[in-house]
C-alpha cells in the first residue's frame, strides 16, 4: 500500500535518479541493525516447497533480483531481505567506466516496460570486489543471513572483441572467488560490438579460457552464459553448443531486446534494451528453444518480462531452474519478490508437486 502511494511521486522522477535513492534508502535500511529481520518478517515467504538446488547450489526459493540492478554489491543483505531467493550482481568490468551519456533510461508506463542504455555503468573489478569481502564477512558474522550472489562480468567498451577474452578472465580471476556463480555476459544491447561474442570462434575463445582458468582454481564456480533474445535459432544452438562443449554449468534466458514491435509508448523510440512484458514471449521462445537443445543436461536461469506468479511458473514448467525480475520491481515495488514466492507455491501445490524441482520442464519433457 506504502509504494502504490509512492509510486506516482517515484514516477515524476527521471529513472535512474529514482533507482538511485531507491538504491540508497535500501543500503540505509540494510545497515540499521533489526531491519532486515523486520523485512524478512514482512516479505519474505517460508514454503517448503520453494526450497530447490540448481548449479550445485541451495536456493531458499527459485526468485532471483536480475544483473542491473545492484551494479555496485551495495544491496545483496536489503534484496535478500526482501524474500530474493539470489542476487545477481553486476554488469562488472575490470576498469571503471561511468556508461553511456545522460539520459538513459526510460520508462514505458503504457507498456510495463523499461528502456536502458546504461552501457555497463560499473565501479570496476577492484571496488566490486571489495563490497564482495565485506558482505561475505558481514554474512558470516552472522548479521544477516547470507544470500545466493551471481556475479555478471562483462568487458570495458574500449576493448576491442579481439581482446575482450582478456577483459572477461581480469573480472573473473578478481571476483570468483566472492561469487557463488559467475554469469558471462556476452549480450547487452548498449555495449557496441558485445552480441559479436555470439559467433562461435569468439565465443569459442572466450568460453574456453574462462572454463579452462574456472577448473584451475581451488574452489570452481558454476559458469552461467546470458544470451541474446535477438539472435535466429541457427545462432542461439551455436552459441549453447560451444556453451556446452566447454563445460559451462547453464545459461540464461535472455537479456533485454532492441525490438519494438506492439509497443504504445511514445518513449519506444528511445535507443537500447527493452524490458519488461513485451519481451516475455520473446524470452519464453528463447528459453523453450534452449531446454529442447540442453534436454536436462545444465540448469536454466530464466528473465525477461516475468511480473506475475504464473509467468514465473510458466517459465519453470518451460525448463527454468530459476527466475529474475528487474522491470517488474520498478512496477510493483518491494513486495514483489514475496507476492511471486506466494503465487508460485499455491500453484505447485495445486498441480500437486511436492517439490518446485518436479516442475522444472514438465511442459517440454526436459525433467528436473
Amino acid at each position: 500500500m506504502i509504494y502504490r502511494v509512492l509510486k506516482p511521486l517515484i514516477f515524476r522522477l527521471d529513472p535512474e535518479r529514482a533507482h538511485d535513492l531507491t538504491s540508497a534508502a535500501l543500503a540505509l535500511v540494510g545497515r540499521v541493525p533489526v531491519a532486515p529481520t523486520i523485512l524478512r518478517a514482512m516479505f519474505s515467504v517460508r514454503d517448503p516447497i520453494l526450497s530447490t538446488s540448481c548449479a550445485g547450489l541451495s536456493f531458499a526459493n527459485p526468485i532471483g533480483i536480475a544483473a542491473g540492478f545492484d551494479k555496485r554489491a551495495l544491496l545483496i543483505g536489503p534484496l535478500g531481505a526482501l524474500g530474493f531467493g539470489h542476487v545477481e550482481i553486476g554488469t562488472v568490468t575490470p576498469r571503471p567506466q561511468s556508461g553511456n551519456p545522460l539520459p538513459r533510461m526510460f520508462r514505458l508506463p503504457e507498456d510495463a516496460a523499461l528502456i536502458n542504455r546504461l552501457g555497463f555503468n560499473s565501479p570496476g573489478m577492484a571496488a566490486t570486489a571489495r563490497q564482495l569481502r565485506q558482505y561475505r564477512q558481514r554474512s558470516t558474522s552472522g548479521q544477516n543471513p547470507p544470500t545466493i550472489v551471481g556475479v555478471n562480468i562483462g568487458k570495458n567498451r574500449d576493448t576491442s572483441i579481439e581482446h575482450a577474452t582478456e577483459d572477461y578472465l581480469a573480472a573473473f580471476v578478481a571476483l570468483a572467488p566472492m561469487a557463488d556463480y559467475v554469469a558471462v555476459n556476452i549480450s547487452s544491447p548498449n555495449t557496441p560490438g558485445l552480441r559479436k561474442l555470439h559467433e562461435r570462434a569468439a565465443l569459442e575463445q572466450l568460453v574456453t579460457a574462462l572454463a579452462e582458468t574456472n577448473r584451475a582454481m581451488p574452489q570452481p564456480r558454476p559458469l552461467f552464459l546470458k544470451v541474446s533474445p535477438d539472435e535466429s535459432d541457427a545462432q542461439i544452438e551455436t552459441v549453447v553448443d560451444v556453451g556446452l562443449a566447454a563445460g559451462f554449468s547453464g545459461f540464461i534466458a535472455t537479456n533485454t531486446t532492441v525490438a519494438r514491435e506492439g509497443l504504445q509508448s511514445a518513449r519506444a523510440v528511445e535507443v537500447g534494451g527493452l524490458s519488461g512484458q513485451p519481451l516475455a514471449a520473446k524470452a519464453r521462445r528463447t528459453l523453450q528453444q534452449i531446454a529442447r537443445q540442453t534436454t536436462g543436461r545444465v540448469p536454466l536461469i530464466a528473465v525477461g518480462g516475468i511480473a506475475d506468479a504464473e509467468e514465473a511458473y510458466a517459465r519453470i514448467r518451460a525448463g527454468a531452474s530459476l527466475v529474475q525480475i528487474y522491470t517488474a520491481l520498478v512496477y510493483h515495488g518491494p513486495g514483489i519478490a514475496g507476492l511471486l514466492a506466494q503465487g508460485l507455491a499455491q500453484l505447485l501445490h495445486r498441480d500437486g508437486f511436492a517439490t518446485i524441482s518436479e516442475a522444472v520442464g514438465v511442459d517440454c519433457q526436459v525433467g528436473a
